[in-house]
């Protein structure tokens, strides 16, 4: 059972995933997530493949319904591939005949709308058939072959499915057929089909792919993909991939470069390529990154913006964004074995990326603001708002597609080693040492900081197993033998038990998970002096919904001296489990001056009255019992 990335025998891997084993969640969180896909979320896309019009424009551009007339955006073929790749990783948890006839069904239609020369590109050869790869900085036309073959080799790995990697492997064929020896090829605006080669190469061995792959990334930066009015920044074509010292432009299409960067990295070794994208992301991490993990400070051009420009209103943090981080990050774990990526993949996930989708699995955010007003209903058509399906709909199926695939990021083998590198009820069989070890995870996580590991089979060999210390928990203790110690994290961020293992032997990692109050970089303009409430792996909010006596949200602020209290686990209607956190608040109320917001200086600003307790709730699960209003980042009040 293999996930989306695996590197050859050869790739300059620090980690690998598990490849030779199985890895099964049992429960918790990420089980539940992947079964909200499974009943709810991938019916629900089925049927919009078909409202949208995506699988109408392939019957059109196989010769059915001639005339119907084009629908949607210029990218649709990509959300049928999306939702391939989420459907062919959720047939790894079990059986479903409407999944598996989906998967034939869109398959025998991408096979139909295929030309004979492999090209396929529905908006294309609809809208204007004959001309292909003229207008690249905007068609989408290798973004949305990138997503095919990501598809393809999901499918392939997944159900040992044939058809869908043939139509791909065509399509390949002829992008190395106009493209390879091509001299300055015109490039995608939209930076994807790079990893995507990349990976198809992995599948089939088939170098071309590989070297293909590697000339789109050379050539990237060199002003090939054409203009456009927002420039060659926001089409990530300002400056070589090894030159560029920080990310900008348009979110996703930079985080998808660098995704296809470090995959050539892994099987070239070209130790520039590393190094480059590393840097890039340090000031992103440093620089660029919300609190959530959310990437992309404008709804604007949907850009990263400035450094420390990250506005917690008007900061769009795109959900394809996030799931594109992660993406990468889990690059940069395999490369490095650094803990440091799998710790911004925890922040991203269980914040960010799962604000994302409602509880239910019906509905989407494009963007993922960490405040919303109370008038925010006056923006019509703004997107930081969950809807089914969108015009472009791009973000539904990136989020589904990361999580079918969850279990794959759980854990990665180096050496005679097995990291744990994200924590989730599992039951995990792997190769290692010269033998085959099963073992069991179970814990509460993201409610309770206790991991235990049982081993239920080992080799007869010394070997390690090592967790993860996320560089929240500022104590951690190991338990194992009827004793615990404390333990901290190593220069790569991990504890490591190195044993001859037996069946039955159990460790246990305590973290700490302690409500904390975090106070942001003071060159963050739009957040000085605010603070947000963290506990374990959890980014907490105030929504209105949880405030007494007609409180308003955006007049409370937090007293810093305060205690966090936190409060039994509990369901809430139309949530679920959850755990939330009380914490002291007063409300903070002006006068206006001249009918102006502002008043002259020395005066008091503010009165504090009505000091009260308010509930706050982890942010990704705001939004799930009604319209209002929320905030991340709250006003500290003055002692």
């Amino acid at each position: 059972m293999n996930g989306p990335i695996v590197p050859t025998a050869v790739a300059r891997a620090a980690h690998r995933p598990v490849v030779f084993g199985r890895v099964e969640l049992t429960g918790g969180l990420w089980q539940l997530w992947q079964k909200v896909t499974r009943d709810t979320s991938l019916p629900l896309a089925f049927s919009w493949l078909e409202k949208a019009g995506n699988f109408d424009n392939l019957r059109q551009a196989a010769g059915e319904r001639p005339g119907a007339g084009y629908r949607g955006p210029v990218a649709m073929d990509s959300d049928v591939a999306k939702v391939l790749e989420t459907a062919a990783f959720e047939l790894q948890h079990g059986p479903d005949d409407a999944t598996a006839e989906f998967i034939g069904r869109a398959t025998a239609l991408l096979e139909a709308a295929q030309e004979d020369d492999g090209y396929l590109h529905s908006h294309s050869q609809v809208v204007k058939p004959g001309e292909r790869w003229t207008r690249l900085v905007d068609s989408h036309e290798m973004y949305c072959a990138g997503h095919l073959f990501q598809a393809a080799v999901a499918a392939h790995r997944s159900i040992g499915d044939e058809r869908l990697l043939a139509v791909a492997r065509r399509f390949a064929d002829h992008l190395v057929a106009e493209f390879l020896e091509r001299k300055d090829p015109p490039l995608d605006g939209h930076p994807e089909v790079e990893t995507a080669l990349v990976e198809l190469y992995r599948a089939t061995g088939e170098e071309r792919y590989l070297t293909l792959a590697r000339k789109f990334v050379d050539e990237r930066g060199r002003g090939l993909v054409g203009p456009h009015k927002w420039g060659a920044r926001s089409r990530i074509d300002h400056l070589p991939v090894r030159e560029a010292p920080t990310l900008t432009g348009h979110a996703v299409r930079a985080l998808y470069m660098e995704a296809g960067v470090v995959d050539l990295y892994l099987e070239t070794g070209d130790e520039s390529l590393l190094q480059a994208s590393v840097t890039r992301w340090e000031d992103m991490v440093a620089s660029r990154t919300a609190l959530t993990g959310g990437l992309g400070s404008r709804q604007v051009a949907e850009v990263f913006g400035e450094a420390y420009e990250l506005p917690p209103d008007l900061g769009y943090n795109e959900t394809c964004a996030q799931a594109a981080s992660i993406q990468w990050s889990w690059r940069l774990l395999l490369a490095t074995g650094d803990a440091r990526y799998a710790d911004l993949i925890e922040r991203t996930l269980y914040n960010g990326f799962a604000s994302a989708r409602s509880a239910d699995g019906k509905r989407y955010y494009k963007g993922n603001p960490l405040q919303r007003r109370a008038d925010h209903a006056e923006h019509v058509g703004d997107p930081r708002f969950r809807d089914e399906w969108f015009y472009s709909a791009c973000c539904p199926p990136a989020f589904t597609r990361i999580v079918a695939a969850l279990e794959h990021h759980l854990a990665t083998v180096a050496g005679d080693t097995l990291y744990v590198q994200q924590y989730a009820p599992t039951a995990l069989t792997t190769r290692i040492a010269g033998g085959t070890a099963q073992l069991r995870i179970e814990t509460g996580y993201p409610w309770d900081g206790t991991v235990t590991v049982t081993v239920d089979e080992a080799p007869g060999e010394e070997w390690g197993l090592a967790f993860r210390i996320p560089p929240w928990s500022t104590k951690a203790l190991l338990e194992q033998d009827g004793s615990a110690r404390e333990v901290t994290r190593d220069e790569r961020g991990y504890v490591t038990v190195h044993r001859e293992w037996r069946a039955g032997d159990t460790v246990s990692l305590h973290l700490d998970m302690t409500p904390r109050l975090t106070v942001p970089h003071p060159r963050i303009d739009a957040l000085r002096g605010c603070a947000a409430i963290e506990r374990g792996p959890l980014v907490y909010c105030f929504e209105q919904i949880d405030l007494a006596g007609g409180v308003d949200v955006d007049a409370l602020a937090l007293l810093p001296g305060s205690e966090l209290r936190v409060t039994a686990e509990e369901e809430i209607p139309g949530i679920g489990r959850t755990v939330r956190i009380e914490a002291d608040t007063v409300t903070v109320a002006g006068a206006h001056e001249a009918g102006l917001p502002y008043l002259t200086h020395p005066a008091a600003s503010a009165t504090t009255t009505g000091r009260t307790t308010a509930t706050a709730l982890p942010y990704f699960q705001w939004d799930n019992r009604g319209d209002g209003a929320m905030r991340v980042w709250m006003p500290l009040a003055d002692n």
